[in-house]
């Protein structure tokens, strides 16, 4: 049973992840489509200022995807190679 336990408590933190990430994609997409709206209503200038905010928060959104598809996942052998190192079994012998 502790085994459908821990898979329904992945499940549903891999549900509340995709969850945040629709939310940021949505809040990124209103608000940067809001601040080029207004750049084009108060007469387009030479400089498309809303540029930095669609980069800054560009890069921020890539990780936040990054992170929802390939840094989520820990798996067993991570665990495992973890609590060997923290154990001091990783050859050092434990000295520090």
């Amino acid at each position: 049973m502790m085994e459908g336990t821990d898979l329904r408590e992945q499940a549903i933190k891999r549900l509340k992840d995709r969850r945040d990430l629709q939310a940021h994609v949505l809040a990124f997409v209103l608000v940067n489509a809001v601040l080029v709206t207004t750049w084009m209503l108060t007469g387009p200038a030479w400089l498309f200022w809303p540029a930095f905010v669609l980069l800054g928060w560009g890069i921020g959104l890539v990780f936040h995807v990054w992170n929802y598809f390939y840094g989520t996942r820990i798996t067993e052998e991570q665990i495992r190679r973890e609590m060997q190192h923290l154990g001091g079994t990783g050859g050092t012998g434990g000295a520090s």
